[in-house]
């Protein structure tokens, strides 16, 4: 990807229990990012966007999962999620103000 494409790479952080577990335990943060991104592009997507320097980038594809409604039968989706370890010290805080 292109350098000003850094707002294509990472679409939105991923908020969950586990997720918040690993930003406290490990100071890893995890996004949702562009399906075509590689562990390059979206290391340095963070850290310019954030300005914090980034230790590593673990990228996974998920498999959307298979949905009913009814009698009709559907499908999520397929994503791709990236956890991103942060150095010692370096913090992201999406919800600052709470």
């Amino acid at each position: 990807m292109k350098e000003n494409d850094i707002y294509l790479i990472l679409k939105k952080p991923i908020i969950t229990e586990k997720g918040t577990a690993l930003k406290e335990k490990h100071n890893k943060v995890t996004f949702e990012i562009n399906p075509k991104a590689n562990k390059i592009d979206v290391k340095q997507a963070v850290e310019k966007l954030f300005r914090v320097k980034v230790l590593s980038v673990n990228v996974m594809n998920v498999v959307g999962k298979k949905k009913r409604l009814g009698r009709s039968l559907g499908r999520r989706s397929d994503w791709k999620k990236a956890i991103v370890t942060l150095k010692e010290g370096e913090r992201i805080d999406f919800f600052e103000g709470i």
